[in-house]
């Protein structure tokens, strides 16, 4: 690659519109206009190649062309889940030692609070609202083809904050080539074209967003944002905008179809359907099945592989002779290779258990700042191990069996027990804690923390609930407290998470 490349696509220059959200529109032309004085304005600010420029907002067309932006000058863009309580927020921006804020005005007050503890924050621009600066700030940048540093497809361009198991979250690095690997993969697969009109109602800070974003503006399709997920905002959208395809995740598909105008709606033009970033409850998928037929798809994939890798099309969730591939996360995309491996990295024959590992382009350059936790999760021969286990069928399906690390998915949003247990161990009275997935009809899964107490003391749960508003985000906060005697070990100490959540997930389909 010789030159400034965007994302790993070159976008189109021409008047039809490219980009909408709400009554706001732009053209391919405009869009790539702005781009362009984004990237001058970076560059006057002083932006070097490498370094962190990071949004922080709900979905704006800005976080795209900051992307981009970022991209044309090389520099890295850090998206900022904007759901983190101030605590979080401001681990990520100071690991990611971003140089510049671009930050929307509902959430300039918090990065105003945050600002005297990020030294290597030289700028903060706020977009939007009546202090908007973000307009008048690109209108003043002079755009300058010739001052573009050149790309190599091995730069980093985007960096998405992903939780540990050691309870702080990882940025995780993507490279223009993973970029470009995954938008080619999507138009073998997913098929977005210049006639695809896509709607995004998944953040923009969850790769499930942006790569589906980033995909589909690089196959010239016109891109659709919403700025909240309110159903009968995206029923509207999809009527009034012509949206033949969207990503959504189930939690939110659940309240869809809950809508009480939902029959009276023309959605004659959607044709495609995806769902994915959390498992389907079974009740959910039949009610998907009638309501949706022929369209749903769903997609498997994680940050650290740049967006999706596996994919059960239509035509596999209507297979009336394989039901059972209704439980599984499809096949790989073109290119994708997975194998299930033992504790010891051995390839498992089909249909056993194992851990799931992928070989790709796709595959992240790495954990910013953090090579032992990379190399724990790339290892040799190129190869990434998931954290998921698996197992894999005759025909290739992918059925995720288990999460090696235990994470709680609720409503596609990723919580990892160990930084809920982190928060609770600050109280006083908690002596030991272990945090696991509850069933809920809505959000698929919520968080549920299991306490011992200091011996002679009382938990309260409402002590232990304010203490988790204060540090955690609302989605990562739990929604039930037991208090237990003694948490169940196995021979070497191991709390056994499985004979916690047991009670819970009997009967399921899913859950252990």
């Amino acid at each position: 690659m010789t030159g400034p490349r965007l994302l790993g696509a070159d976008l189109r220059t021409d008047d039809a519109e490219a980009l909408r959200i709400a009554d706001h529109a732009w053209t391919w032309a405009q869009l790539g206009e702005r781009i362009d004085r984004l990237a001058a304005a970076l560059l006057a600010e002083g932006v070097q190649p490498g370094e962190r420029i990071a949004f922080l907002d709900k979905n704006s067309p800005a976080c795209l062309e900051a992307a981009y932006a970022g991209a044309r000058i090389g520099a890295v863009t850090t998206v900022v889940n904007w759901r983190l309580a101030p605590a979080e927020l401001l681990y990520a921006l100071e690991d990611s030692a971003a140089v510049l804020l671009l930050v929307g005005a509902e959430f300039s007050a918090t990065a105003d609070q945050l600002r005297a503890r990020l030294p290597a924050l030289r700028r903060v621009v706020v977009v939007g609202g009546e202090a908007d600066q973000y307009e008048a700030w690109l209108a003043g940048a002079t755009p300058d083809a010739a001052a573009l540093p050149e790309a190599d497809p091995d730069d980093v361009v985007l960096q998405l904050y992903t939780s540990g198991t050691t309870g702080f979250p990882k940025g995780v690095m993507i490279t223009h080539a993973n970029v470009a690997a995954h938008n080619a993969a999507s138009v073998d697969v997913v098929a977005p074209s210049p006639d695809t009109v896509a709607m995004v109602p998944m953040p923009l800070y969850h790769v499930g967003g942006l790569a589906y974003a980033l995909s589909n503006l690089a196959a010239g399709a016109r891109v659709v944002l919403t700025r909240d997920p309110l159903p009968s905002l995206l029923l509207d959208t999809i009527e009034q905008q012509g949206v033949t395809d969207t990503f959504i995740v189930p939690a939110l598909l659940a309240v869809v179809l809950q809508d009480p105008g939902l029959e009276r709606r023309d959605l004659s033009g959607l044709r495609h359907l995806l769902y994915g970033a959390s498992p389907m409850p079974g009740p959910l998928m039949q009610a998907c099945l009638a309501r949706f037929p022929g369209i749903l798809g769903q997609v498997y994939g994680m940050t650290e592989l740049s967006g999706a890798v596996t994919y059960l099309s239509p035509q596999d969730h209507a297979d009336a002779a394989h039901p059972e591939r209704l439980l599984s996360a499809g096949r790989p995309y073109p290119g994708i290779e997975v194998r299930v491996v033992d504790a010891d990295g051995r390839e498992l024959p089909t249909g056993e258990r194992g851990e799931l590992w992928v070989r790709s382009p796709q595959v992240m350059a790495g954990y910013w700042r953090k090579p032992e936790a990379s190399a724990e999760t790339l290892v040799e021969d190129g190869w990434l191990r998931s954290g998921d286990v698996a197992r894999l069928d005759e025909d290739g399906f992918v059925y995720l069996e288990d999460r090696l690390k235990d994470m709680v998915i609720s409503g596609g949003e990723n919580v990892y027990p160990a930084e809920v247990e982190r928060v609770l161990l600050l109280h006083p009275s908690v002596a030991e804690v272990a945090v696991i997935g509850v069933p809920d009809e809505r959000w698929g899964e919520t968080v549920k923390a299991c306490v011992v107490p200091v011996p002679g003391a009382q938990v309260d749960p409402a002590e232990l609930e304010a203490l988790c508003r204060e540090h955690l985000a609302g989605y990562k906060r739990p929604t039930s407290v037991d208090v237990l005697e003694a948490l169940p070990r196995n021979a070497t100490g191991k709390v056994l998470r499985r004979e916690l959540r047991a009670p819970y997930w009997q009967g399921r389909e899913r859950g252990l």
